[in-house]
């Protein structure tokens, strides 16, 4: 069925509504038109996932019981198919609740149960506002970083590449480091993108030297991680939030080494926090096997050479361990994520 808009729906609040019931569905539609949602109708799986591919509506409602596709195959569908994330609820009776274990274990986010209440269905809908605004949150996170990469030249897939080395390698020491459970990961990955906030109060001289800095600049250059840090850590001291913490400590500590020669306080093994650890390997390797002003991309070999033997020197010799492992991965993002 065609979308049908409330008056005045705002941009955005697009919602996919999909119940083989009519009464069940002219139920939903008629309560979320009244909060101003632009609504999207499907009797069954199969017109909901083609609307869903048309329109890409970020909020899906649907039942998990219909004729010609059921609930459980269109979340599986919309994760498999979706570019930005999709927020799904599912409706099901308040008796059936092996079938829905079974949708959140297919993909869903939150379920709804038979009959609803308004301010059930509100509350719900809440939930999927707050993870909209994490998204914008990640979004801004990595618009800011990307203004000190385009001041030194590169693109933002830089930026990428780093947060895919660090997730990558913070999923593999999971098992063996309790800190990283699944939503430190994230957020691990939210904040890598900013390890060279810094670098926009260094001049353009410096940062786009073609060839080696001179000992001067060079000491200009290490500014770059003290600035940011102490941006960072200064609205964390204000706000305590545990996202800042993390961004402190990678932009203050990711140019320390293992072995205590690194800068800007000389920290050595596991003084210096396991986030910054983390980053420092990704951002080096990413350093290694892309083109920059002061050098040509080495090949993939040579890549895996460098940071092999800097185990227990520049890098935590676990995770050098761990990227040896998944070095083949490691090249695959520095592919899929490549310079254009």
């Amino acid at each position: 069925m065609l979308p049908v808009a409330g008056p005045g729906a705002p941009q955005g609040k697009r919602i996919l509504v999909v119940e083989d019931s009519k009464f069940q569905r002219n139920t939903l539609v008629r309560q979320l038109r009244d909060w101003q949602y632009e609504v999207l109708e499907a009797v069954n799986g199969e017109e909901g996932l083609k609307l869903f591919l048309e329109h890409s509506p970020p909020l899906i409602i649907t039942d998990l019981h219909m004729p010609r596709m059921d609930g459980y195959s269109l979340v599986k569908a919309v994760r498999e198919s979706e570019v930005n994330y999709t927020y799904i609820i599912v409706i099901s009776g308040i008796q059936e609740k092996e079938s829905i274990v079974a949708a959140l274990g297919a993909g869903a986010d939150d379920y709804l149960t038979k009959p609803f209440h308004p301010g059930e269905l509100e509350v719900r809908l809440a939930s999927a506002e707050r993870i909209f605004r994490l998204q914008s949150q990640d979004l801004l996170i990595f618009s800011l970083a990307q203004l000190a990469d385009y001041r030194s030249r590169e693109t933002g897939n830089h930026i990428r590449r780093v947060q895919h080395y660090t997730r990558l390698l913070a999923q593999a020491l999971a098992p063996v480091e309790p800190w990283l459970n699944p939503a430190r990961i994230q957020l691990l990955e939210s904040m890598s993108v900013l390890h060279d906030i810094g670098k926009v109060a260094i001049p353009d001289a410096i940062l786009n030297k073609p060839g080696k800095l001179s000992k001067l600049e060079y000491s200009i250059m290490r500014k770059h991680a003290t600035i940011g840090g102490n941006l960072l850590k200064g609205i964390y001291e204000k706000v305590g939030a545990e996202p800042l913490r993390v961004a402190t400590e990678i932009v203050l500590h990711h140019h320390e080494r293992f072995d205590g020669e690194g800068y800007p306080h000389r920290l050595a093994g596991l003084e210096i926090p396991l986030p910054a650890r983390l980053v420092a390997l990704g951002d080096v390797y990413d350093a290694l096997s892309c083109k920059r002003c002061y050098k040509d991309a080495f090949a993939q070999e040579k890549c895996r050479e460098i940071i092999l033997s800097e185990r227990g020197k520049h890098f935590d010799p676990i995770l050098v361990d761990i990227f040896e492992s998944l070095e083949q991965e490691f090249w695959a993002i520095r592919q899929e994520y490549g310079e254009k």
